[in-house]
């Protein structure tokens, strides 16, 4: 199943660490299957307050995306990001093949009847 580090980052001004950064990280995911899925794109805030940017990194599982984050050659260039970009990083796994909503909406109805 795949799984996705998505990166909610604030505004940043450029900066020489970030721009070795972006030069560096390909390099560290993938050999673990990695892809860039979103990167700076234009964004329109649907709900809430969204301020910076998103990026969004696949991967073909969570093992795969665990063993990049946990890497020395991305720890290695993870500082170069951290000093100078505020942000909120998350793993999360996709859903399984043929998910379906519905069911598990029944799945829900019925602990919901269950619950009386």
């Amino acid at each position: 199943m795949s799984a996705y580090v998505i990166a909610h980052l604030r505004e940043s001004a450029p900066h020489p660490e970030i721009v070795e950064y972006m030069e560096r990280i390909p390099a560290t995911f993938e050999p673990y299957g990695g892809r860039f899925l979103v990167r700076g794109a234009k964004r329109k805030v649907l709900e809430g307050n969204w301020p910076g940017d998103v990026v969004m990194i696949g991967f073909p599982g969570i093992a795969e995306a665990q063993s990049w984050w946990d890497s020395p050659a991305y720890q290695e260039i993870a500082p170069l990001r951290s000093r100078r970009i505020e942000g909120d990083i998350i793993l999360v796994e996709g859903v399984p093949e043929g998910f379906d909503p519905i069911s598990t909406a029944n799945e829900m109805r019925e602990a919901l009847r269950a619950r009386g």
